[in-house]
């Protein structure tokens, strides 16, 4: 399975958009100062996305093959 440059490029939009809202939900008091922001947690938020994105891409690139 190659990838391309599109499909990374996709997928790093893709991940910063669902990444950031995400986080704004999830570590919202943390980002208002009421709670400690938890980096592990944000750092998956962000990989996720990613990740699913360009598997998805992946599989249906191969699909139309």
């Amino acid at each position: 399975m190659r990838v391309t440059k599109k499909q990374v490029k996709t997928a790093t939009f893709i991940s910063i958009l669902v990444g950031t809202i995400l986080t704004l939900i999830n570590q919202g008091e943390a980002v208002l100062g009421d709670a400690q922001i938890n980096w592990f947690k944000v750092v998956l938020t962000y990989i996720v996305p990613f990740c699913v994105s360009l598997y998805s891409s992946s599989v249906a690139r191969l699909d139309t093959k």
